[in-house]
């Protein structure tokens, strides 16, 4: 029924170092994320890719350990649009995503906390309809399709091409911040 003691262990001091990092990062401020939005403050851009990236090679590194094991959800278009503009709409709104709303929970933030309750009733009302709505979400069905599948390469090399491109962009986002100032 439940993990092991060391693994919930580990999941809650991971967790714990995740929200740290995010909040000395700064994306847990409201107004760092708003900024995001209008395009004047690239700090959660280069914090998400950042984790993207090296998210990405730690999960294939992890795989090739035989430590984990992936799960691949097909890719539904329909589903992924509109849970991607309910997402935007409430992170443009709250002024913070799932990841930094919870970190924020720490500061008492109280958008956090009508964020982070507003997160269990979406799930709660996204799980209670599933089924309803899962008919019109598979549309447009691509399968469990990654991006080494899709481009017949290995993960390791998109992975590498990610980084070299996230770093490029962070040189250019850096020089448009500073000629900003």
């Amino acid at each position: 029924m439940f993990e092991s003691f060391d693994l919930i262990a580990l999941g809650l001091l991971t967790g714990f170092v995740f929200g740290f990092l995010l909040q000395k990062g700064g994306v847990t401020k409201y107004e760092v994320i708003v900024r995001q939005f209008l395009l004047q403050d690239f700090t959660v851009l280069k914090t998400m890719l950042t984790a993207i990236v090296v998210g990405g090679f730690g999960v294939y590194f992890l795989e090739g350990q035989g430590l984990a094991k992936l799960s691949i959800k097909p890719a539904l278009l329909v589903a992924n649009i509109g849970g991607g503009l309910i997402f935007g709409v409430g992170m443009v709104l709250l002024g913070l995503c799932p990841g930094t709303a919870v970190a924020a929970l720490g500061e008492r933030n109280r958008r956090a906390f009508a964020g982070t309750l507003g997160m269990l009733v979406g799930a709660f009302l996204q799980a209670e309809s599933y089924n309803t709505v899962a008919s019109c979400a598979k549309w447009v069905d691509l399968g469990a399709m990654t991006l080494p599948q899709l481009f017949h390469a290995s993960p390791m090399v998109i992975l590498s091409g990610l980084a070299i491109v996230a770093v490029s962009l962070f040189v250019v986002l850096e020089r448009m911040e500073r000629k900003a100032r």
